[in-house]
């Protein structure tokens, strides 16, 4: 398995759920680097952060996932990383799978952790939004992304140090999985399991984060014809 590996953990207002998400990672992944980033959380969060993991950035108000992101990618580029894992903070992402997802790279450039989204778990809006966006997205970024919403990720530190997404909240993602499909970057993908009863709700906005996704997939949709 590749290392060493930084696992991110992206984290705003999720001081119920982000502890065991940590603890779980470095349960299943104990030579793993945690780093926190606290994107201007108004409860507690920033504090367990401070306490569970391994390095913690800190922003003084929300600027989103996307932005979060990028100083936690540029950080592990900076710190010697060979790779990175990026986990969502609301417990809706199974640490026990991370080791699968790690692995994976060494088959492939960047692996996603795919939920069955046809699952009746999903609720139907997400399950819509996400079947669209994921169909466009593959042709697009030339690559058979399963779940291009996915913020389960694991991803080979030569990627980050050439893709620049564009973006500051959950589009960032869909930018990136396009420009690395086009820049001939493998993907691969490792099955997950769709949870949503976490104690703490997600931050995506069904509405705002699909007009952003949309505005993504339009800016690069000359990429359908080459």
């Amino acid at each position: 398995m590749i290392e060493p590996v930084v696992c991110i953990v992206p984290a705003y207002n999720a001081d119920a759920s982000v502890e065991a998400v940590v603890k779980g990672v470095k349960l299943h992944l104990p030579k793993a680097l945690v780093l926190g980033v606290d994107d201007g959380s108004t409860d507690g969060t920033l504090a367990v952060l401070r306490r569970t993991c391994d390095q913690v950035i800190a922003f003084k108000v929300n600027q989103g996932k996307g932005v979060a992101l990028r100083e936690a990618f540029q950080w592990a580029v900076d710190n010697g990383a060979a790779a990175v894992l990026q986990i969502d903070a609301d417990g809706q992402h199974d640490p026990s799978v991370a080791p699968k997802i790690v692995a994976a790279l060494d088959q492939y450039d960047i692996v996603i952790g795919s939920r069955a989204i046809s699952s009746d778990a999903v609720p139907i809006h997400r399950r819509f939004a996400n079947m669209l966006s994921t169909s466009i997205t593959r042709k697009i970024s030339k690559c058979p992304v399963q779940d291009s919403q996915s913020g389960y990720r694991a991803i080979r530190i030569e990627v980050l140090k050439k893709i620049k997404p564009q973006g500051t909240r959950y589009e960032f993602e869909t930018d990136f999985i396009i420009l690395a499909g086009n820049a001939g970057y493998t993907f691969g993908s490792v099955p997950i399991p769709v949870i949503y009863d976490s104690p703490t709700p997600s931050n995506f906005r069904p509405l705002h984060s699909s007009f952003q996704i949309a505005k993504v997939l339009w800016r690069h949709k000359s990429l359908l014809f080459r």
